[in-house]
């Protein structure tokens, strides 16, 4: 007797969510919830504890030898919508780069610019240092220095992938998207201070860049040495053919046939 229930439709969590995208939100959600505990069952300064000892603190990796903190920091969020818009970010544009690369080169690339985002947000705030001021101790908490450098690594492999720009009908392609995201960042570093670590999220945008574009000066070297090898022969085989042309030809002993 043949069946009148329709077909049973299977859902691939694999192509929804890539392993490292999914390691990595597991991991910040887990970290989100134990920040909650701490903050429900202990008194308020154990919440400022734990954001000084693993969040990045100008001062941190170096004289306490903390040096976990660059990398620490990532895990670590600020409220519920912090860690969804970074989760959702990460989920968005991470996705795209696990499947060209592979889980293994997406992980690395992930904590190259998340870790390379926290070094340089340390090396902008002891710059005071210099003039014999104190930076400041507030701590820097979240992914979103290694998200930027996922956007950035979109616009160079996809910058003509359209985005939506939610919840208006418009989308834009990714790399002036990225572009306008760069220069909002910029533009926050020279305003008034709103909580946001603009240098972090800039940092992880250049490290990004920097490791992606790494080989493109070896092979410009490369090809312009190249090129000046291949006219150097040129013109040696150039100074050849008009030294026989001016020289007639000699008589030969005999012809080979």
């Amino acid at each position: 007797m043949r069946s009148t229930f329709a077909p049973r439709v299977g859902f691939d969590w694999r192509g929804f969510i890539t392993p490292a995208v999914k390691l990595l939100v597991l991991i910040c959600a887990g970290v989100f919830l134990v920040q909650t505990l701490v903050a429900d069952l202990f008194p308020p300064y154990a919440t400022a504890w734990v954001n000084h000892w693993f969040g990045l603190v100008p001062l941190g990796p170096i004289p306490g030898l903390r040096l976990w903190q660059p990398v620490t920091y990532i895990f670590l969020h600020g409220g519920l919508g912090h860690l969804l818009i970074n989760m959702l970010m990460l989920w968005m544009f991470g996705r795209e780069l696990e499947l060209v690369w592979g889980k293994q080169r997406f992980l690395n690339y992930f904590f190259i610019c998340g870790v390379g985002a926290g070094i340089i947000t340390v090396l902008v705030k002891v710059t005071p240092m210099i003039w014999g001021h104190r930076p400041d101790d507030i701590p820097t908490i979240g992914a979103s220095g290694a998200i930027f450098g996922i956007l950035i690594a979109n616009a160079i492999l996809f910058p003509d992938r359209r985005i939506w720009l939610f919840p208006l009908p418009l989308t834009i392609p990714m790399r002036p998207f990225v572009a306008v995201m760069g220069a909002v960042e910029f533009f926050g570093t020279l305003g008034s201070v709103d909580g946001v670590s603009h240098f972090c999220h800039l940092g992880g945008m250049l490290i990004g860049w920097i490791y992606l574009r790494r080989g493109s000066f070896l092979y410009r070297v490369r090809n312009e040495m190249a090129d000046w090898r291949y006219e150097r022969n040129r013109k040696k085989f150039q100074v050849y053919m008009k030294k026989e042309k001016e020289e007639p030809p000699s008589r030969p002993d005999s012809w080979v046939n």
